[in-house]
């Protein structure tokens, strides 16, 4: 498993010049110390300071979470985020994001995201779906089905549009 300073660096990169703003550099800060401290004493501190500053923001994205290096909060509210998902490193996910699960039908399950996937407000991925990568998500749009690789996702249902780079100029500074 990758190590804090990796994934906290990774993340913060992903802010550019302007940086995190506080509330956010708190926030990653003991997400990722949550997810990766070894003495069980202090993971546990952090474990419960991350869930009381998350609360307040309405941010469910469970500790237990595989997400890779370079995660950027835009707007940092109301993101719901299923403990089992799986997300690739530098994603963007935005406010009302929900990546969530299936519990009946072929597609029982979680999403898996790839890298470089860009999410949009109030996008819903929910599911047993592979999102490949270099992928764009826009906003308000459902994804309950496989995405493959350089695509742009809109609507509901969710219409597909193969394009190369097409994260291109939403997804700076990869960590």
């Amino acid at each position: 498993m990758t190590g804090f300073r990796e994934l906290y660096t990774g993340d913060l990169a992903r802010y550019g010049d302007d940086g995190a703003g506080f509330y956010l550099r708190r926030l990653l800060k003991r997400f990722r110390k949550a997810q990766t401290c070894g003495n069980r004493f202090v993971r546990l501190y952090y474990r419960l300071l991350y869930a009381r500053l998350s609360r307040k923001r309405g941010i469910e994205i469970s500790w237990r979470t595989t997400i890779g290096k370079g995660l950027y909060l835009g707007h940092a509210y109301n993101i719901t985020i299923n403990p089992n998902a799986v997300i690739g490193e530098n994603c963007n996910i935005h406010k009302g994001a929900l990546i969530g699960q299936t519990n009946r039908g072929d597609r029982r399950g979680v999403p898996t995201i790839g890298n470089c996937v860009w999410i949009g407000i109030n996008a819903a991925i929910v599911g047993r779906v592979t999102v490949g990568d270099d992928v764009l998500i826009a906003p308000n749009t459902y994804v309950n089905c496989d995405i493959p690789s350089h695509s742009v996702v809109y609507g509901n249902p969710c219409i597909i549009v193969p394009r190369e780079n097409a994260t291109e100029h939403y997804i700076n500074h990869q960590a």
